[in-house]
């Protein structure tokens, strides 16, 4: 059986300098780590998702965080390090990856073995799809070199809770925490 790659919002907006929640070079450190999983999971048959933020114009999350990712634009396309690789776009406009979108229906017809959910940011919406997948009995894994965030407290936070609480299989921890540390 095959796994699903939940590749979320690896996307201009947030993977490049000049947009006003661009994650910094902790972004830019989980780009190969990414490509390497992408390719060894397409290899084995997995199908990637590319979840990507796409908001209208007056969407209430800029009454918490900047205008980013609005639609159209070019802040919410997937960075071109990744936008080679094959897979489906599911565009979103809260954290989860499930809410309003058509994602679930599709992992149920797909019935993967797991999901690996990978990208930006660590404690929000990887730490909401994770929690999602859950609530919906998927396994869910977690490399921790191929997810980053602003913070790296809240960064190793949300690591701790997608494992402790979730129950997600977060690999490669205890290396990527003496990275952070």
């Amino acid at each position: 059986m095959a796994n699903a790659v939940l590749v979320v919002d690896m996307l201009r907006g947030f993977c490049e300098e000049g947009y006003p929640l661009y994650t910094g070079e902790a972004v830019r450190r989980i780009i190969p780590p990414i490509q390497r999983r992408l390719k060894k999971e397409l290899a084995a048959g997995s199908k990637a998702f590319f979840i990507c933020d796409y908001h209208d114009p007056d969407d209430l999350e800029f009454q918490m965080f900047p205008p980013h990712c609005v639609a159209g634009t070019k802040e919410a396309e997937v960075i071109p390090e990744l936008a080679s690789f094959p897979g489906e776009v599911i565009r979103k406009k809260r954290y989860s990856a499930f809410f309003g979108t058509r994602l679930e229906a599709k992992l149920k017809r797909l019935e993967p073995e797991k999901l690996i959910v990978v990208g930006v940011c660590t404690d929000i919406c990887v730490l909401h799809t994770a929690a999602d997948a859950r609530n919906r009995d998927y396994p869910v894994e977690v490399p921790a070199n191929c997810v980053a965030t602003f913070d790296k407290k809240a960064h190793r936070y949300a690591l701790e809770h997608l494992e402790r609480i979730l129950g997600a299989k977060v690999t490669g921890r205890r290396r990527q925490l003496k990275k952070a540390a």
